[in-house]
């Protein structure tokens, strides 16, 4: 006899629902409004995950928010739920029956033809939705095994694209997974979603392409960055190929990081059982762990009789620093302090953190005008924010031993903040 609410849960997975989302609106349907802490704990999710996957099912419709703090969900009945796919459904096959000659035609017109006669056998991928369609369907059909190299980032893009649910199919028929990439505390909860479906190991190093090469015999290899050559993250290009030699040094690229990487569940320890206690800031989310340090100011208030605590200011905006300083170092490239700071002055326009130039090679020393942490109400944090943050990125990117000057406070406001980092 099958579980009450099987096949309700089938039909949301099948709609693109993942599985421990629609597990949380099924204990919504249940056991009526509750709230986000409820729901995770009733559908036995991780708290974290949760807030994602239920913020997922309120921009879809499935939950609505109601109530103040803390704010209940309330599922949509699955009636209405059924009846909206009916419509739904009922529209799409109506628009394929419309556009079916045309599709058809632009699919001959724009094909891959990677035949025997092609000495190149090289092909470019254009476009986000294009390269992920093809992926998944060259993912469909592997039979042997397939090497992924991931930066860090792409983990969560990969979730969403599908290919989680694509390896694991490829994973039931017996083809080997091998994911190398780097485990981080953002990506935690992806990784160990992946790790269910693919020997997964964690590298030190920061890995800067991403490249699939399936069975042996065609390998893809991400031409554009995490955003893209163009303006928007659609405008993605990708190579494919057959070539043999093309497909031996994608082979041998996964291979190299492999060998020099850990496995995850040593990784996933350290991440899970830190040395010392912290608040996770999660983007979105940023007043959750503020809110928490509030929590706990006021219950030392009421059991020590304390009137007043006082924060370590600069303490807490070097802790901000360094590990932003830690991030962004995983990011950028360069072997050479010199390569470092160009293109952390690409990563500081593309995010719009300022505007960083470089004035001198040796020493090193960089001026930044327009700083994300200044105001100019408080202009003092950027002076004690990006000297810390400058030297973390170098640290990270060439090994430990910097120093980074902190800049004149009668000209930074002006002319901007001018930063010399030396080796120690």
């Amino acid at each position: 006899m099958s579980r009450p609410g099987r096949g309700l849960r089938e039909l949301l997975i099948n709609h693109g629902v993942p599985e421990r989302a629609a597990r949380l609106y099924l204990a919504a349907c249940r056991a009526g409004p509750q709230t986000a802490s409820e729901l995770a704990r009733l559908s036995a999710v991780d708290r974290v995950e949760a807030y994602r996957l239920i913020q997922g099912l309120a921009v879809e419709g499935l939950l609505t928010p109601t109530g103040g703090r803390p704010k209940r969900f309330t599922a949509l009945a699955p009636e209405r739920l059924l009846d909206r796919w009916i419509s739904r459904t009922s529209e799409r096959l109506r628009t394929l029956e419309r556009d079916r000659a045309r599709i058809l035609a632009d699919w001959e017109a724009g094909r891959l033809e990677l035949d025997e006669e092609d000495p190149r056998k090289f092909a470019v991928l254009d476009g986000r939705e294009t390269i992920r369609r093809f992926l998944r369907q060259r993912i469909g059909t592997a039979t042997h095994d397939i090497l992924l190299t991931a930066t860090g980032s792409w983990l969560p893009l990969m979730i969403d694209a599908g290919f989680d649910r694509a390896l694991r199919e490829a994973h039931r028929r017996g083809v080997a997974i091998q994911l190398v990439t780097q485990v981080r505390s953002t990506n935690l909860t992806e990784a160990k979603h992946l790790a269910s479906v693919a020997a997964l190991r964690h590298a030190p190093t920061p890995i800067s392409n991403r490249a699939v090469v399936l069975d042996g015999a065609g390998a893809l290899v991400y031409v554009s960055g995490e955003i893209g050559f163009g303006r928007d993250p659609e405008e993605q290009v990708a190579l494919w190929s057959t070539d043999p030699g093309f497909v031996a040094r994608a082979r041998e690229y996964h291979r190299r990081l492999w060998t020099t990487s850990e496995k995850a569940e040593a990784r996933f320890v350290d991440l899970e059982e830190p040395s010392s206690a912290f608040l996770p800031v999660v983007a979105g989310r940023e007043a959750v762990p503020f809110q928490r340090l509030k929590e706990i100011a006021k219950l030392g208030m009421r059991a020590s009789g304390v009137q007043e605590f006082r924060l370590d200011l600069p303490e807490l905006i070097g802790t901000v620093a360094r590990q932003l300083g830690r991030e962004i170092g995983a990011e950028v490239t360069g072997t050479t302090p010199a390569e470092v700071a160009r293109s952390l002055s690409r990563y500081y326009a593309a995010h719009t953190m300022g505007r960083l130039a470089v004035e001198r090679d040796r020493p090193l020393t960089l001026r930044v005008t327009g700083c994300f942490a200044c105001t100019p109400d408080s202009p003092e944090i950027g002076r004690e924010m990006c000297p810390q943050l400058l030297r973390s990125v170098l640290e990270a990117r060439l090994g430990p031993g910097w120093a980074v000057t902190k800049p004149d406070p009668t000209k930074h406001a002006r002319r901007g903040c001018l930063f010399t980092a030396t080796a120690t």
